[in-house]
C-alpha cells in the first residue's frame, strides 16, 4: 500500500474498527438510556459518559436498572474529541449548541438530542426560542433524525455535515401519524391532542413534581403555543402539506411514568374512504422495522421500553375526519433508542441492531 493511502475512518465498512461513542449529559433520562443502549450495542463502543454534578459516580449507582458500570466524568470537549468518533449530546435546549459546535469542528459525528438544531428557518427559531443561536454557521445544516422520513439523508451523514438533530418526542409521534396524509396532499387542517408521561419533563422537573399534582389528574399545558409545534409543521410541510396549514397541537400531562399517545383529528382536502387511507399507510410504512399498523386503538403500554411506533387510522363516517392514533415510548422511540436507530443508519449497520430488546 502506498504511504499516502488514506486510512479507513473508524466505523466505516471495511475499517474493522467499531465507532467509539461518548454521551454528554448521561445523568439525565435521555442520556442515561442512550448510554445503556450503547453499552450493550454489538457494534458501537460506549466511551466516556459525562455529567457535571454527578461526576465521579457510576451510572449504575444513579440508575441501577440500566446496569451500566461506567463512571461519569466531567465533560471535556478536547478529551472527548481525541478518543471518540461520535458524540451523543443530551443537554437541554440552549445548553447544547456550544458543545455540539465544538465537537463538530473537531470532526466527530454529532447527534444532538436538544431542540437547538431541529428547525431550519432562523426567523421561526427566534419566534419560538427568542435566542441568538450560539452556532449560527451550523443552524439549518443538521439531518433531522427520523429514519422513517429521512433515511437517505442519514446515510450521508458521515460524508456530509456530520450533524444529526434528534426529533422531539411529540414531533416523532405526530409526524409519523400525519406524514402519509401530508404526502398525498390531504391535510386541510389538523388537531393534535397529545398525552405524555411525567418523564417527558426531564429528570430535574420530574423529580421535583409533586405526586399529588400528577396522581389522579390530567391537565393540558403549552396551550398558548408549544415549542414542538413549529417542528411538527416544518416536517409535515416538507412532506407535502400546504404551507397555509397550521396544525393545532396541545399536550397533556397524564399520571404515568413514561409513554406518549397522539390523537390526530384531520379534516381532509377531499372526501376519502377507509380503504384509501389504509392503503396510504400500508404503502408508507411497508417494511419499516419499527412502525406497526394496528386495527385496534393503541395504548402506551403496547410500546413500553421499545423503539416501536404503533399507529391506527379510522375514517369517521359522520364528519368525514380522518383519525390517526400514534403511540410511542417518549424516552425510547421519542428520544434515545431513535438516536441509536439513526446512528445505525448513518454507519451502515442493520437498522434494528441493538434495539430488539
Amino acid at each position: 500500500m502506498a504511504d499516502d493511502a488514506a486510512a479507513p475512518v473508524a466505523g466505516t465498512p471495511g475499517s474493522g474498527a467499531a465507532p467509539r461513542v461518548a454521551v454528554l449529559g448521561a445523568s439525565g433520562f435521555a442520556g442515561a438510556l442512550a448510554a445503556r443502549l450503547l453499552h450493550r450495542h454489538p457494534h458501537f463502543e460506549l466511551g466516556a459518559i459525562t455529567a457535571r454534578a454527578e461526576a465521579g459516580m457510576r451510572l449504575d449507582e444513579l440508575y441501577p436498572h440500566h446496569r451500566v458500570p461506567v463512571e461519569l466524568t466531567t465533560p471535556d470537549v478536547d478529551r472527548i474529541a481525541e478518543g471518540h468518533d461520535v458524540a451523543v449530546v443530551a443537554y437541554p435546549h440552549g445548553a447544547s449548541s456550544e458543545a455540539v459546535a465544538a465537537l463538530h469542528a473537531r470532526g466527530l459525528v454529532v447527534l444532538d438530542l436538544s431542540a437547538d438544531f431541529r428547525l431550519t428557518d432562523p426567523a421561526v427559531y427566534r419566534e419560538w426560542y427568542g435566542d441568538v443561536h450560539v452556532a449560527p454557521d451550523l443552524f439549518g445544516t443538521a439531518v433531522y433524525g427520523l429514519p422513517e422520513i429521512h433515511r437517505d439523508a442519514l446515510r450521508g451523514v458521515r460524508d456530509g455535515g456530520r450533524l444529526i438533530a434528534g426529533p422531539g418526542c411529540f414531533p416523532t409521534a405526530s409526524i409519523l401519524a400525519l406524514a402519509p396524509l401530508a404526502r398525498a396532499g390531504l391535510v386541510q387542517d389538523a388537531i393534535l391532542d397529545a398525552k405524555t408521561g411525567v418523564s417527558g419533563a426531564g429528570r430535574k422537573l420530574a423529580r421535583t413534581t409533586h405526586y399529588v399534582d400528577v396522581s389522579e389528574n390530567v391537565h393540558a399545558y403549552g396551550v398558548a403555543g408549544h415549542r414542538h409545534q413549529p417542528e411538527i409543521r416544518q416536517e409535515l410541510v416538507a412532506q407535502g402539506m400546504d404551507t397555509g396549514v397550521q396544525p393545532v397541537f396541545v399536550p397533556h400531562l397524564v399520571p404515568v411514568d413514561q409513554g406518549e399517545l397522539v390523537s390526530a383529528y384531520v379534516r381532509t382536502t377531499r372526501p376519502v374512504d377507509p380503504d384509501e387511507v389504509a392503503a396510504l399507510y400500508r404503502d408508507a410504512y411497508a417494511g419499516e422495522p419499527f412502525v406497526e399498523l394496528t386495527g385496534a386503538e393503541p395504548g402506551m403500554r403496547d410500546v413500553l421500553a421499545s423503539n416501536v411506533a404503533r399507529l391506527r387510522t379510522h375514517v369517521d363516517p359522520r364528519s368525514g375526519h380522518v383519525l390517526v392514533f400514534a403511540t410511542i415510548d417518549n424516552l425510547w422511540k421519542g428520544t434515545s433508542s431513535q438516536a441509536i436507530q439513526s446512528l445505525n443508519v448513518a454507519f451502515g449497520r442493520p437498522e434494528d441492531e441493538g434495539l430488539l430488546v
